[in-house]
Parts: C-alpha cells; sequence; structure tokens
C-alpha cells in the first residue's frame, strides 16, 4: 500500500485558519483552533486533528458556536476567576482562561479560572503546556457529552471528561499527561472507522450490550470506562469540577463536538500553581530532571526498548513531524478535499 504523503504543517495552518475565516473568525482565533487542531496531528494524536475541521466548520454554520468570542468575566476575586462563553469557540475560551490562570498564580502562588457555556477545545494538554512553559504546574479538567454510562448502568450520560496536569521538566520536554477516563477516547474510535480498521475487544459495547471490535457500533453504543469503576469514578469528579462548580452543564446535559447542531454546555476548570512560591525554580528543574532520571533507569519489560515519562513520545513526534511534515489518514484527506470544495479553497489545500 503506498505511503500517505507527508503534508507541511505550516500550509496546513493556513487552510485550515482560512476555513474557519470563511465562517466569520477573526483572523488570530481562526489561527489558534487551526493551530490545536494541527498540533494534536503533530503530536500523533491524529483523533484530535484536522480529522475535526469540518465537525467545528458545521458548528459554526449551525450557529451553536459564536464565531466572534463573546466572554463575560462574572467573577474576578484575585486568586479565583469564573468566565462564561456565552457558545464562544472553546479554544479562544480556553486559551483565556490559560492566560488568565497564569496571571493569577504568579499574582497569588495559584490562579483558579472556572468556565462555563463553552465548547470543545481540542487537547487539554494544547493549554496545560502553555502553563508549564510558564513555570507553573498546570491542571485542566473539562467535561463531554454522554459517551459511557455509570459503572453498573447500561444508559450512556456521563462523559469522557478528559483531564491533563503539565510541568516544566529541566532540561528535558514537559512532562504532560492528557486522558479520556474511558479505555480510549472517542475520537480514536473516530479515527478507527477513517482508517476502516476494528478496534480491540474491551474498547466499547455495542447497542445491545454486546462487547464489538466495530467503530461504527462502538459510537453507536457505549464506551467502557478505563480500569472499571475506578475510570468512572474519576469521570464523574472531572463532571463535577467542569459542569457542578462551575454553574456549566453536566451528564446528560452537555452535548459532544460531533452534535454540530447542539450546544455543548460544557465547561472547564483550570488550576495553575505558581513553582516559584513553593521553591526556587533551579531547584525544581533539578528535581524533576531527578525525577524523570529514576523513572528512565529501571529494568526493562520484554518487548520494550525504552522507558518513556508522560509527555516525552508526543515531543518525539512533535520534532519529526515539523521536520518531515505530517501524514494524515486517506478518509481525513478526502474530507479536507471536501471542504476546501465548499469554501473555494482548494488553492490553499496543501495537497
Amino acid at each position: 500500500m503506498e505511503e500517505p504523503p507527508r503534508i507541511q504543517v505550516d500550509r496546513l495552518i493556513d487552510f485550515a485558519a482560512a476555513v474557519y475565516e470563511s465562517a466569520g473568525m477573526p483572523s488570530e482565533d481562526a489561527r489558534l483552533i487551526a493551530d490545536t487542531l494541527v498540533q494534536a496531528d503533530l503530536w500523533g494524536h491524529q483523533s484530535h486533528g484536522v480529522l475535526r475541521l469540518g465537525w467545528y466548520l458545521d458548528r459554526l454554520r449551525n450557529r451553536v458556536m459564536r464565531p466572534a468570542p463573546q466572554i463575560e468575566q462574572l467573577i474576578d476575586a484575585g486568586a479565583m476567576g469564573l468566565i462564561d462563553g456565552h457558545d464562544s469557540v472553546g479554544q479562544v475560551v480556553t486559551m483565556q482562561a490559560t492566560h488568565q490562570a497564569i496571571r493569577r498564580a504568579k499574582a497569588h502562588g495559584v490562579g483558579v479560572v472556572g468556565v462555563r457555556n463553552s465548547n470543545h477545545f481540542g487537547t487539554c494538554m494544547y493549554y496545560t503546556l502553555a502553563g508549564a512553559r510558564a513555570d507553573c504546574v498546570m491542571l485542566l479538567t473539562t467535561n463531554g457529552g454522554p459517551a459511557m454510562a455509570p459503572w453498573g448502568g447500561r444508559k450512556k450520560i456521563v462523559g469522557t471528561n478528559p483531564w491533563s496536569v503539565a510541568a516544566p521538566a529541566g532540561k528535558h520536554p514537559p512532562l504532560v499527561m492528557d486522558m479520556a477516563n474511558t479505555g480510549v477516547a472517542r475520537g480514536k474510535i473516530y479515527l478507527a472507522r477513517n482508517k476502516r480498521l476494528p478496534i480491540p475487544l474491551g474498547w466499547a459495547i455495542n447497542a445491545l450490550g454486546a462487547p464489538t471490535t466495530d467503530p461504527q457500533e462502538a459510537i453507536d453504543g457505549i464506551i467502557l470506562p478505563m480500569a472499571e469503576h475506578k475510570g468512572y469514578a474519576i469521570a464523574v469528579i472531572v463532571d463535577l469540577l467542569s459542569g457542578v462548580l462551575t454553574g456549566s452543564g453536566f451528564l446528560a446535559a452537555v452535548h459532544s463536538p460531533y452534535e454540530t447542531a447542539q450546544k455543548s454546555n460544557c465547561g472547564h476548570l483550570m488550576i495553575a500553581i505558581d513553582i516559584e512560591a513553593l521553591q526556587p525554580l533551579a531547584q525544581f528543574h533539578a528535581r524533576m530532571e531527578a525525577f524523570i532520571a529514576e523513572l528512565k533507569s529501571v529494568p526493562l519489560a520484554q518487548g520494550f526498548a525504552e522507558v518513556f515519562y508522560p509527555g516525552e513520545m508526543e515531543a518525539r513526534n512533535n520534532l519529526r513531524n515539523r521536520r518531515e511534515g505530517v501524514q494524515l489518514p486517506a478518509d481525513t484527506i478526502a474530507d479536507l478535499r471536501r471542504i476546501a470544495t465548499e469554501t473555494g479553497l482548494q488553492s490553499k489545500l496543501p495537497l
């Protein structure tokens, strides 16, 4: 089988940004959302990459997501803040919350910003890494539309509800964790469908409650939590922090980006901790280097060539793909061609 072509990163960002500008987004905001998508592909997380370009475009066209942001500061109380996104683009709202949390942390040692009435924002680690680059330890939680059932139930009302923590790591790229609380992010099932591949047993059950390897049956059915009841419990806590605490939607009131005619009602919680409020920055970096060295020093298990710390593989993928260009599944490329035709932007498509 012929290998997919390598696509130049800057040209792919330019195309995605032009698509969103054509839907009425300000150029700076359009470039932000484009960068979040392409960055996911650069990290190797194609489930959150330009595969989603058309979903966000449809949400803009269906007027369930505002092309021009309308963001309201509801609470401004020292270390604490709360903003209402009023259905603005999730990436734009969340980046504002990120900058605000960092600013509050620098002033008070910790910055906590809640967000209500936002939209899906791509990968959590895009924002927590911004905190790490500002010498903060950053945590971000967000809720999503129903994907799994409460443990012991058979109706999906709980989202995948991802969360991320990132920290600077001295001479190394930042340490970062970004995960959903299902056994797999739902986007990976959409990616398997695009690649026309089966999914592993244990990822999902179909609408009748039977195990399935068919990605479409999984999408129509229920995605299973990671670690059984433990993944369910973490997902509930993330919904508490992101939805209940912020005053946003929760459980079945939240809608996923795939539901392109429904308002999202999702919420986020951002917490930034200024490292220098707790210890000298140089000391923290030295401790992180020692931490990573110890993780990587253990004897290897059978079948493994190296121990990675969280975020290390993404950092390596990013460097390689920026140098060589990204490769996309055939169905994703076909969807980009469709969008280019619909928007009259064929000349900008880097294919």
